[in-house]
C-alpha cells in the first residue's frame, strides 16, 4: 500500500513534468497465442483508460501463419486494431529459419516504430521475436516494457529473455525470485514493478464459469472432468533431436495410459516440423482417444486444464497459469527446468524411457492438489497501468546499476522419488570409525568400518577416503546422497561444524573444523553433533521417541551420554555443553571420573567404570566363577564383570547394582529437571541396568513422576542412525 501511494505521488509529479493532456502512446506488439494471453489484459486494461493512454497494436510471427492458426483472429475478435500487421517468419523451422526471422524482423520494425513514434513499446517474454522489437525498440531510442523478466526456465529462452532484460527500460516480473533475479542483474530497483502475472487476472475468475460445454466441444461428449489429459510440448531448440525422442515416448506413453487426450500442436521453433512429423507418424489425428488441435482461445484453454485430470508436456503454461487450479502437471525435459513451481508439477526431467514418462502419469492423474499463487494474486493489470502512468518521459534512458546476489530455486524432481534419498552417516567411536549409508527409512543400506587412527592428520584423511568411497557406491545403489552427519564424543558446536573439546578416548581432537573438508570435498551440506545428542535424535525420527514432544535418552557405553527433546527441539545449551548426562554428580564421595570430577554418572556406570572394576576383582581373584575363563592374551573388560554377575558372582553382582542406582538416581534427577514422557536407556549396557533404574524411580522420585516409562531402545546403531537423521531432517522437509 505504501509502495502504490507513493507510485500515486509520482505518478501526479510525472503528469505534471509531461503536461497535464499529454497521453503516453503505447506499442504492444504480439507475437504468438502465449504472449498474447499475457498481453491482452494489459491491452484491455489501457483501452478501458483512453484518458491516459493511445494505444497502438502490431501482430507479427506466428499470428499470421494459417499452419499455426491464424491467431491474429482472435485479437481482432477481442475488438482490438491491429495497426500494423508484419510477416516475420521465414519458414523451414530450423535453427537458420529462426535466425533469418529475427533479421528480417529486423529489417521490417525500423519503418513501422517510426512511423507509429511509440513512446513506450510492451514486449512479453522470451521468443526470438520478441528479441528482435527489443533490439529495434532500444537502437532506436524508444522505451521498452519487459513483462515476465528475471525468470528461469532452461535452453536457449533463457539466453534470450536476459538479453530482452538487458534491452528493456523498465520491467514487470511476477515472482519475487524474478525480481531478486533483476536486480542481480544489475537492474534499477525503481524501474522493476512485481506486479505478477496477468493471465491470473483472468484465470483466478473463470474456473467457476460453465465448462462442460467447453469440454465437450473439444474432447467429446462421452468424456468427464477430471478424466482427460492436456498435452502440450514444445522443440527444445538446444537438443532438438533429444526433444523429438522425448515428443515420441511421450505419445507412446500416452497412448498406453489409454486416456481422451487433447493435443496442441508445438509452437513454431526449430524442431516442430519433425514433431508433428512424430504425431501423423503414430495416426495422433485419426486416433479415437486423441484430439490434436492448432489452437483453443485462451479462455477455453483455461477451462480445460482447470478440469483436466494432468498436463503433460513442457509448455511454460504448464508451471505457470495451471497451478493457479492445483491441476497436476508433469512437465518433461528442461525446456522450464529453472522455473518456480507449486507442488502440483513433477518433473521428468530424464525423460529417456517410456516407463518413466508412464509411471508420471499414474503419480500424477487425477490429483488434486492445493491452488499455486506463486505467479499472482489476480491484480497485475491495474498495479502495471499505475505503473505505466509513473513513468516520466523526461528521465534519461541511460540505465543504473547494482550487484545483489541471486537466490536459488529448487524444483522437485521425479529422479528425486525414483531413487532412494539417503544420508551418510559417520560415526567417530573411541575404537572404530564407521560410516554408512542410510534411507530415509533408517535402513543401513551399506556399513563402512575402520579402526580410529590416533592422529589427527591420519583420522581427517582416513573420514575423507571413506566418504568418498562410500559416495561413489551410492551412486550404484541408486541411493541418491543429501548430505553428511556425523556423530563424535566430546563437546560440539553444531552451527560450525566443530569439535570443541573431545574425550580422552580420541586423541588430537580440539578444535576441529570437522564440516570444511568434508563439505569441500564431496560438495555436500555437513552437520556435525555429539554422539549422545545424537542418539536421542535417533530416537526422535526412528525410535520409541517418534512423535513425542518431551523425551531424553541416556546412552551407555564406553562412556555415559545423552540427550534432551524438549517441545520436538534438541537442547544444545549455551555453550553447547546441555545434556551431559554422564557427568551428573551423584555422590559426594564416589570414585574419580575422566572429566576431573568425582562421583558423577560415568564414574560408576560406564564402561570403563566397569572394566575398572573388573580388573580389580580379577587381580584379586574375585572375578571368575564356575564356567567362566579369560584367556592369557585377552583384557579383562566389563562383559567378563556381566558374565560372572549372571553365574552368580555376588560381588560382580552389587558392582552392577550400583552402577545401575547411579544411573537411576541421575534418571530422577532428570526427572524432576526437565519431566519428559518418556526415558530412553541406549547402548550395549541398558538392558542391564534397566531393572535396577525402575527400582531407583520407584523409591527415590517424586509420586508425580513415577510412571514415567523408562525403555530399552530398540535401535541398533543410534549413533549412526542419529548422524543421518540431522541430514534427512533438514534437506527433506517438502514431502512429496
Amino acid at each position: 500500500e505504501l509502495y502504490f501511494k507513493n507510485l500515486s505521488k509520482r505518478k501526479n509529479q510525472v503528469m505534471e513534468k509531461n503536461g497535464n493532456n499529454r497521453k503516453l502512446r503505447v506499442c504492444v506488439a504480439t507475437c504468438n497465442r502465449a504472449d498474447y494471453s499475457k498481453l491482452a489484459p494489459i491491452m484491455f486494461g489501457i483501452k478501458t483508460e483512453p484518458e491516459f493512454f493511445d494505444l497502438d497494436v502490431v501482430v507479427l510471427g506466428s499470428h499470421l501463419i494459417d499452419d499455426y492458426g491464424n491467431t491474429y483472429r482472435m485479437i481482432e475478435q477481442d475488438d482490438f486494431d491491429i495497426n500494423t500487421r508484419l510477416h516475420t517468419i521465414v519458414r523451414g523451422e530450423d535453427e537458420a529459419a529462426m535466425v533469418e526471422s529475427v533479421g528480417l524482423a529486423l529489417v521490417k520494425l525500423p519503418d513501422v516504430l517510426n512511423r507509429l513514434k511509440p513512446d513506450i513499446v510492451i514486449v512479453h517474454g522470451d521468443r526470438f521475436d520478441a528479441l528482435a522489437l527489443a533490439t529495434s525498440a532500444a537502437l532506436m531510442n524508444i522505451r521498452i516494457l519487459h513483462i515476465e523478466g528475471g525468470e528461469v526456465s532452461g535452453t536457449i529462452d533463457d539466453s534470450i529473455r536476459h538479453a530482452i532484460t538487458k534491452l528493456a527500460h523498465y520491467h514487470v516480473c511476477c515472482t519475487r525470485s524474478a525480481e531478486q533475479h533483476l536486480i542481480s542483474m544489475c537492474e534499477d530497483h525503481d524501474r522493476i514493478l512485481l506486479a505478477g502475472c496477468p493471465s491470473y487476472d483472468k484465470l483466478l475468475c473463470a474456473k467457476n464459469k460453465d465448462y462442460m460445454s467447453i469440454i465437450r466441444m473439444w474432447l467429446g461428449d462421452d468424456v468427464k472432468p477430471k478424466d482427460y489429459i492436456v498435452a502440450l510440448q514444445h522443440p527444445v531448440t538446444t537438443d532438438i533431436k533429444h526433444s523429438i525422442k522425448m515428443f515420441e515416448l511421450t505419445l507412446d506413453a500416452l497412448i498406453s495410459f489409454n486416456k481422451r487426450t487433447l493435443v496442441l500442436f508445438p509452437n513454431i521453433d526449430a524442431g516442430s516440423k519433425e514433431m508433428v512429423r512424430v504425431m501423423r507418424k503414430k495416426g495422433i489425428e485419426h486416433h479415437p482417444n486423441f484430439r490434436a488441435v492448432k489452437h483453443v482461445p485462451f479462455e477455453q484453454f483455461i477451462q480445460l486444464v482447470a478440469h483436466a485430470g494432468c498436463v503433460i508436456g513442457n509448455s511454460s503454461c504448464g508451471v505457470r497459469e495451471v497451478g493457479a487450479f492445483g491441476t497436476p502437471v508433469i512437465n518433461l525435459g528442461t525446456r522450464q527446468i529453472g522455473r518456480e513451481t507449486g507442488e502440483n508439477v513433477l518433473h521428468v526431467r530424464d525423460a529417456d524411457t517410456q516407463d518413466k514418462i508412464l509411471q508420471a502419469l499414474h503419480l500424477q492423474f487425477g490429483k488434486q492438489y492445493p491452488c499455486s499463487k506463486i505467479y499472482g494474486d489476480g491484480n497485475a493489470v491495474p498495479r502495471i497501468l499505475k505503473f505505466l502512468k509513473s513513468i516520466d518521459l523526461q528521465e534519461p534512458l541511460q540505465k543504473k546499476f547494482c550487484f545483489p546476489p541471486v537466490k536459488d530455486n529448487i524444483s522437485q524432481d521425479i529422479d528425486h522419488i525414483l531413487e532412494t534419498l539417503s544420508a551418510l552417516a559417520v560415526d567417530l567411536g573411541g575404537t572404530n570409525l564407521r560410516v554408512a549409508i542410510v534411507s530415509m527409512k533408517g535402513e543401513i543400506v551399506k556399513k563402512y568400518t575402520q579402526f580410529n587412527p590416533k592422529t589427527y592428520e591420519e583420522r581427517i584423511n582416513l573420514i575423507l577416503q571413506m566418504c568418498v568411497e562410500a559416495a561413489a557406491e551410492a551412486v550404484k545403489l541408486n541411493c541418491r546422497i543429501l548430505g553428511i552427519g556425523i556423530s563424535t564424543g566430546g563437546r560440539v558446536n553444531p552451527r560450525e561444524g566443530v569439535v570443541l573439546h573431545s574425550t580422552k578416548l580420541i586423541q588430537e581432537w580440539n578444535s576441529v573444523d570437522l564440516r570444511t573438508p568434508l563439505s569441500d570435498t564431496l560438495h555436500l551440506p555437513v552437520w556435525v553433533d555429539n554422539d549422545g545428542n545424537c542418539a536421542a535424535m535417533a530416537e526422535r525420527k526412528f525410535g520409541q521417541g517418534k512423535g513425542l514432544e518431551n523425551f531424553v535418552t541416556f546412552i551407555t557405553g564406553t562412556g555415559i551420554g545423552g540427550g534432551i527433546i524438549h517441545r520436538h527441539e534438541l537442547i544444545h545449551g549455551s555453550s553447547f555443553c546441555a545434556a551431559e548426562l554422564g557427568h551428573l554428580v551423584v555422590s559426594l564421595d564416589g570414585p574419580d571420573c575422566s572429566c576431573g570430577s568425582h562421583g558423577c554418572i560415568e564414574a560408576y556406570a560406564s564402561g570403563m567404570a566397569l572394566q575398572k572394576e573388573a580388573k580389580k576383582l580379577h587381580d584379586e581373584d574375585l572375578l571368575l566363577v564356575e564356567g567362566m575363563s579369560v584367556p592369557k592374551d585377552e583384557a579383562v573388560g566389563a562383559l567378563h564383570l556381566i558374565q560372572a554377575a549372571k553365574l552368580g558372582n555376588v560381588k560382580a553382582q552389587s558392582i552392577l547394582r550400583t552402577a545401575g542406582t547411579a544411573l537411576g538416581l541421575g534418571v530422577v534427577n532428570i526427572l524432576h529437571t526437565v519431566n519428559p514422557s518418556l526415558v530412553i536407556l541406549s547402548g550395549v549396557l541398558a538392558s542391564h541396568y534397566i531393572h535396577t533404574v525402575k527400582d531407583v524411580i520407584r523409591q527415590q522420585a517424586l509420586s508425580s513422576v513415577r510412571d514415567v516409562d523408562v525403555v530399552v531402545s530398540d535401535l541398533v546403531d543410534p549413533a549412526l542412525l542419529g548422524a543421518a537423521s540431522m541430514v534427512l531432517d533438514y534437506t527433506t522437509r517438502r514431502i512429496y
